[in-house]
Parts: structure tokens; C-alpha cells; sequence
């Protein structure tokens, strides 16, 4: 069983998210520009066994699609055409910033650390991918 890759994906940086071999905790792994992604992708799946990537899913609160979409829309068609074996996810990423922030705060990091937006990005990307496994479980 290969793990579950979750994508926290902007415009400048994406958060990037990967559980254990198990599918059982989701742990941060990088904040990667976006710019750069489909190649840093490209070498973590030559090392490790991937099955499955999970892409935040950015909606309003009337669960229409934000204006995000259109960004992440055209790089959903370069990561399917870069790895056309692994199937695509999503999940809904509502409040996934403001939940980073909050738990930086409860970790007790500075206004300094809490700052740190490849930090928040990649805490984010935690949060979608841990969110996911958790739907996944109680299905």
C-alpha cells in the first residue's frame, strides 16, 4: 500500500503532506514553490510508493468553487499528465489557513514563527490530508 500525498497548492508555494506507509498519520513534509512542484513530485515518487495524491479543494461558504480554482485547475491537468497511474482526490480545504494559525498559536510559537507562511502552508496541507484519511475512516 503506498502512501497519500496531500497538496496544499497557491499560487507562489504549495504545502506538501504525506502519511506513513500505514495511512495512519499525516506529517508535514515540505513547502515547495509552486513553480517547482511537479518536479519536486517527480523525484519524491521515483523514492517513495505514492498510490494517491489528494488536492485541497479551495470553496466559499455556499460551497461554490473559490476563485483559487482557477489556478489549481490547470495544475490538477499537469499532475495528471506527469503521473497518469496516480489517481487525483479532493478535499474540501475551508478554513485550513485559519486552523494552522490557530494551532501554531497552541503550540505556543511566536508571532515570529506564526508569520512563517511555508509554515502555515505545510501545516495546511496536514490538516486537508488528515481530514481526508478521517472521512476515509468513518466511510
Amino acid at each position: 500500500m503506498g502512501r497519500i500525498l496531500a497538496i496544499d497548492y497557491g499560487q507562489k508555494r504549495c504545502g506538501i503532506a504525506v502519511t506513513d506507509e500505514l495511512r495512519i498519520i499525516a506529517n508535514a513534509l515540505e513547502t515547495v514553490s509552486s513553480k517547482e512542484l511537479i518536479a519536486y513530485l517527480t523525484r519524491y515518487v521515483s523514492k517513495e510508493d505514492v498510490s494517491l495524491f489528494v488536492i485541497g479543494e479551495p470553496k466559499q461558504m455556499n460551497n461554490q468553487p473559490s476563485d483559487a480554482s482557477r489556478f489549481i485547475n490547470p495544475f490538477i491537468g499537469r499532475l495528471k499528465n506527469a503521473f497518469p497511474t496516480i489517481p487525483i482526490e479532493r478535499m474540501d480545504e475551508r478554513f485550513t489557513s485559519r486552523m494552522a494559525f490557530q494551532s501554531m498559536i497552541d503550540a505556543g510559537l511566536g508571532k515570529k514563527a506564526r508569520q512563517n507562511k511555508e509554515l502555515i502552508d505545510s501545516i495546511s496541507a496536514t490538516l486537508i490530508l488528515q481530514s481526508y484519511l478521517e472521512t476515509k475512516t468513518h466511510n
